[in-house]
């Protein structure tokens, strides 16, 4: 008895002693995990936000392109065609995701990094081949089709990530603020580009400058690319036949036909300033090539701060504003900017264009940062009926509709430029060739706040919920 009492009293210490050992290794392995995943996150969102600068940096600045055709023009076929490669790459684009994004989200989630190195190199490849263009359709099918579905397979997958790392935990305010971040730095490429492409062109030529904005594209992906993880835990839900399946519920409810039809309604406006607003600047109010570039910068600019202003609504615990309110304040905003600034501007008219471009900027540019509070009223939707619903997918199909309103846009603008007067019919932006083009941008804009209709009470609609 004495032995085995004392080789128990011996024995219990070192019990004690393990088992604190077991818990703080725990605690070490569990702070380590969190160091781990911060940093992951951290990556992803800088990745992200240098991932704009190759996907976006041709479409945002192709006003700049569009006016050097206009002034050396050499190829075969009608220079008026080029009207819609900015266009059309932005909505080449867009409408790819909704299939990208479904492709990534599930299926092929352990791909994404993969596929998005494979669209690098087919941007890359495709700006190599546009500097080789010798007819018009060549520039429609490298810069706008194939240079645009290289920049979708790397945003995609990319963008997929990013909101899965800020979605942890159900801690959704992250995923807008992160959002706003990354289109922030979008607006910091649509500021910058223009500037370059400039330099390029006026110091090189056109094929220089392509092949240039080949490489830029190839190494700023890559490194972007190399940032973003994809988080394990999608990689594990992929892995089972539930996690395969996506969940198309919301396609079943009213709210999202009516946001997705805004969302058509004002991207088809807001791509036609950032195409023909330098020409307009050049051709109307006889401005130079420096200021009718400056004009692109100042679209984007306020971009910066109004996208994550505009998330930063869509998701405020503190100022309740209704996701159709803040995508109202978007388009409407913007509608008016074009109705009284870019509608009055004539010959010499320096101040409206520029106020045009600041205010259409900042509201215009945030309306895609809306889209993280319409996400969110869907998941709540969504969980008060117990049904599934992958924020992924659901991004993914309001960027298809984003594409079909640029595709729509740019393919109105040509006849809608055809339309107007050749003879200036009054002092004003609406007598000119260009008056048609203002009026269907504002019209378009407006009724992008077509979310109203989601608001439970219209007469209330703008008031604090």
């Amino acid at each position: 008895m004495t032995n085995t009492e004392r080789i128990s009293l011996h024995e219990l210490p070192a019990s004690g002693q393990q088992e604190r050992s077991m818990s703080s290794n725990a605690d070490n392995g569990q702070t380590e995990r969190q160091r781990d995943a911060y940093k992951k996150r951290v990556l992803a969102l800088v990745g992200a936000a240098l991932s704009q600068f190759p996907i976006w940096g041709f479409a945002m600045s192709y006003g700049v392109f569009q006016e050097y055709y206009f002034q050396h023009w050499s190829m075969k076929g009608g220079r008026e065609i080029t009207g819609i490669i900015g266009t059309t790459s932005n909505g080449v684009m867009y409408l790819s995701m909704p299939f990208l994004f479904a492709l990534f989200t599930r299926r092929w989630a352990r791909h994404r990094r993969t596929a998005a190195a494979l669209g690098a190199i087919l941007a890359c490849a495709s700006f190599v081949l546009s500097s080789l263009s010798k007819h018009v359709w060549h520039l429609v099918a490298t810069q706008g089709v194939l240079a645009a579905l290289g920049c979708a397979l790397v945003f995609s997958p990319t963008t997929l990530s990013l909101g899965e790392w800020f979605n942890t935990d159900n801690r959704i305010c992250n995923r807008a603020v992160a959002y706003g971040i990354v289109l922030s730095s979008k607006n910091i490429v649509g500021s910058t580009c223009p500037f370059i492409f400039r330099g390029l062109l006026d110091r090189t030529s056109l094929r220089t400058t392509m092949l240039v904005w080949a490489a830029i594209t190839l190494g700023t992906s890559m490194l972007s690319i190399c940032m973003i993880v994809t988080p394990q835990t999608s990689l594990v839900a992929a892995e089972t036949a539930r996690g395969r399946n996506i969940p198309w519920h919301f396609l079943r409810h009213k709210a999202f036909w009516i946001y997705s039809t805004a969302t058509l309604l004002q991207s088809a406006g807001y791509g036609i300033p950032q195409t023909y607003l330098t020409e307009y600047a050049r051709n109307v109010s006889a401005l130079s090539p420096t200021f009718s570039t400056l004009l692109i910068t100042l679209i984007n600019i306020p971009g910066i701060c109004s996208s994550t202003f505009f998330g930063f609504l869509s998701d405020n615990k503190h100022l309740r504003l209704s996701a159709s309110t803040v995508t109202a304040i978007s388009a409407l905003s913007s509608a008016i900017s074009a109705f009284l600034f870019w509608g009055l501007a004539a010959q010499n008219s320096m101040a409206l264009l520029v106020l045009f471009a600041i205010t259409f900027g900042f509201f215009a540019s945030g309306y895609s940062a809306t889209w993280a509070g319409i996400m969110n009223d869907m998941e709540k939707d969504a969980a008060a009926k117990n049904e599934a619903l992958d924020s992924g997918v659901l991004y993914g199909m309001l960027n298809g509709a984003r594409g079909i309103g640029y595709v729509s846009g740019g393919l109105l603008s040509v006849p809608l430029v055809k339309a107007g007067s050749q003879v200036s019919a009054g002092r004003f932006g609406y007598g000119t060739i260009y008056g048609p083009l203002i009026i269907f941008t504002g019209l378009s804009l407006a009724f992008g706040g077509a979310g109203l209709a989601c608001s439970p009470k219209w007469k209330k609609a703008l008031r604090l919920r």
